[in-house]
């Protein structure tokens, strides 16, 4: 079974707005690494992409068994991604957020 995993236009621009964060603190540091932003997208991408098959395996974001959280370790930390299961066929990621974050945005 392979579902249909698409994100809204919030979790896009939660996206865009964490590829910026890294890229500015890379920018800021001295031999800061470039090529870092691209690597926590793409591991945000992999992870996000694991719904597809198994998104009652993360867990529970509130009453609804259809609101779930999925954690995308990178680095020292990581992410986590809020999505809902819509149906038996789509899952849609609604935010995505860093772990040290006090919330989503």
């Amino acid at each position: 079974m392979s579902l249909r995993v698409r994100l809204t236009r919030d979790a896009e621009a939660d996206l865009d707005r964490l590829f910026d964060f890294v890229l500015e603190r890379e920018l800021a540091r001295d031999g800061g690494d470039l090529t870092l932003p691209e690597q926590a997208i793409a591991a945000l991408r992999a992870g996000i992409a694991t719904l597809k098959t198994s998104p009652f395996t993360c867990r529970k974001a509130g009453q609804s068994p259809f609101l779930r959280e999925l954690i995308i370790p990178f680095g020292r930390s990581g992410y986590v991604a809020l999505f809902e299961i819509e149906d038996e066929s789509n899952v849609a990621v609604v935010a995505v957020r860093h772990q040290l974050e006090d919330d989503y945005h």
